[in-house]
């Protein structure tokens, strides 16, 4: 639900925006004018802040039958090919206009992100995101988030200190698309 309102920021300054939606779900679904956690991807399409026929979601283990216009890259398509390929689908499907970016922690599998409310299993590593995250270096990001991080679940700290890693890649992101225009 973060990203909703940083979403709308950011495309009343760039207009529509694609989305780049790392995540174990969907966050589409239709619940009328219901903003939470599982809905602001299908407000912010519905409202045009952003453009889902640039807009991509990769990871997802339960999703939303109806996709609304997104491009769906599943768990198993994700897993099943190299990274650098779904950084390519990214790529192409987001284009060079102004992109978001979006990364819910339960994106990784909890063995390595334990710490979230909505863990699925069978996804990617802690690796295998910095690697696509990696592969995006030069995109016109112009916002990123991270999100749904919940420390008590994880007195280890194995999901602060991936978060805290991750986060660190897409601030790299953002300079690396302020420093390419």
């Amino acid at each position: 639900m973060i990203a909703y309102p940083l979403l709308a920021a950011h495309a009343a300054w760039h207009g529509p925006l694609a989305l780049i939606h790392f995540d174990a779900h969907s966050d589409t679904w239709n619940m009328g004018d219901d903003l939470n956690h599982g809905t602001w991807g299908y407000l912010a399409a519905r409202e045009g802040l952003v453009d889902p026929a640039r807009s991509i979601q990769v990871g997802m283990r339960s999703p939303d039958p109806d996709r609304h216009g997104f491009m769906i890259v599943d768990a198993n398509l994700l897993l099943d090919a190299p990274m650098a390929a779904t950084a390519g689908r990214i790529r192409e499907v987001a284009g060079d206009g102004p992109a978001y970016l979006t990364f819910d922690i339960d994106f990784l599998d909890p063995a390595y992100a334990p710490g979230t409310g909505t863990p699925v299993c069978g996804g990617p590593t802690t690796h295998q995101a910095r690697t696509l995250l990696h592969a995006l270096a030069g995109m016109n990001i112009v916002g990123a988030d991270l999100v749904e991080v919940a420390p008590p679940y994880d007195p280890a700290g194995v999901t602060a200190l991936a978060a805290a890693t991750l986060a660190y890649d897409l601030l790299c992101l953002l300079a690396l698309a302020r420093g390419a225009r």
